[in-house]
């Protein structure tokens, strides 16, 4: 999404059903985009959730870039889990470690919990992110 919100415009086309034909494949000869394995009716949906990956990026659409910079995938990894209000939900309660208002402690959390997922659930993304974690 970074790379295509620098783009002066971008065609999505969706193909329906069984695809789009072979011969504007072999004309325009688009880059080819998979939002996963799996079968869907059309393009349209896959075609929406592209849009909205890169518009979400542009300056205003969410609250701050700062936001932006801390999602899932930004940075090659998926997102630390999350925590909202109230504190405690039938005795589950949020590590101690994001109560005690200590941001480097917090974000070195954020970091590591991060890092713990991706390997977890998505050990394909380190391997792009390449030696060094």
């Amino acid at each position: 999404a970074k790379e295509w919100m620098e783009l002066d415009h971008l065609v999505i086309v969706c193909g329906h059903y069984k695809g789009i034909d072979e011969r504007f494949i072999d004309l325009m000869q688009p880059e080819e985009v998979s939002i996963g394995d799996f079968v869907l009716t059309g393009g349209e949906v896959p075609a929406m959730a592209i849009a909205d990956s890169i518009v979400r990026l542009l300056p205003d659409v969410v609250g701050g870039y700062a936001s932006v910079e801390e999602d899932s995938f930004y940075d090659g990894l998926l997102d630390c889990p999350r925590y909202t209000r109230p504190r405690d939900v039938r005795g589950l309660e949020p590590p101690s470690v994001l109560l005690g208002g200590n941001h480097a402690k917090i974000d070195a959390w954020r970091k590591r919990m991060a890092l713990d997922a991706t390997r977890r659930k998505r050990p394909d993304l380190l391997e792009k992110r390449g030696p060094g974690l």
